[in-house]
């Protein structure tokens, strides 16, 4: 689905992506993990377009889209839900929809989705007038990863979706995104609380100042030696 190749990005002259190549089969659940600064959100934001690449190569189902624009990225299959949630505040439940879905003609679909969308978060179907930034921190949440379903992308990018959430919110997220990825869509996650996300991956990444350090299937590197001391307070 998703293949990165020395992939380098750089604020000014900081260079805080130094090389990194991953890659995600179709039907997966990617894991990057690490500490702050490592580089995950901002390969996150390379992959989206929204950051330009200094060097290497980013191609998804073997095209190369490193130079593509974030909405050609986004009209290509990519959806990204960003940290912060980011939903647009003065816009109603329903519009923030409607943005996800903003590249789509398919008017019957779209309305299929959006109600499948209330099916699955009952509360945003009960605040669906209501304006985004008047909704909790869980609600906007949910918000986002809907805005980005209505896209019907192929591969779902997640950053951070479970920071500052209260925990049973963030159980809840957590199946939401299993749930995307039973579905079929592919999904690449950076996730602060580690255990839960290589618990749940298929594959994870650790990066450390820029690089990938570790790679492997989650259950193994929950048991790595490295991963526990200093990622899993073990």
């Amino acid at each position: 689905m998703l293949r990165i190749e020395n992939l380098v990005c750089r604020y000014g002259k900081v260079e805080a992506v130094k090389g990194i190549s991953l890659q995600i089969e179709k039907g997966q659940l990617v894991a990057l993990i690490g500490a702050n600064g490592a580089g995950k959100s901002t390969t996150l934001r390379a992959i989206s377009g929204i950051l330009p690449s200094a060097s290497g190569k980013i191609l998804l189902e073997g095209e190369d889209v490193t130079r593509c624009t974030a909405r050609q990225i986004l009209s290509k299959g990519i959806a990204h839900c960003p940290e912060g949630r980011r939903v647009f505040p003065n816009m109603t439940v329903n519009e923030n929809l409607d943005m996800g879905a903003y590249l789509r003609h398919d008017h019957k679909e779209i309305e299929a989705d959006r109600e499948r969308i209330f099916g699955l978060f009952p509360r945003l179907a009960e605040r669906r007038g209501q304006a985004a930034g008047t909704l909790s921190g869980g609600e906007q949440q949910m918000l986002a990863i809907s805005r980005a379903i209505m896209s019907k992308p192929k591969l779902m990018m997640f950053d951070e979706p479970s920071l500052g959430l209260a925990p049973n919110i963030v159980e809840q997220v957590f199946s939401i995104i299993d749930n995307i990825r039973k579905s079929g869509t592919t999904v690449l996650m950076v996730e602060q609380n580690a255990y839960s996300a290589l618990a749940m991956c298929d594959y994870a990444y650790l990066l450390e100042t820029g690089t990938v350090v570790l790679s492997g299937r989650g259950d193994k590197l929950i048991d790595d030696e490295h991963v526990r001391s200093a990622y899993l307070g073990g």
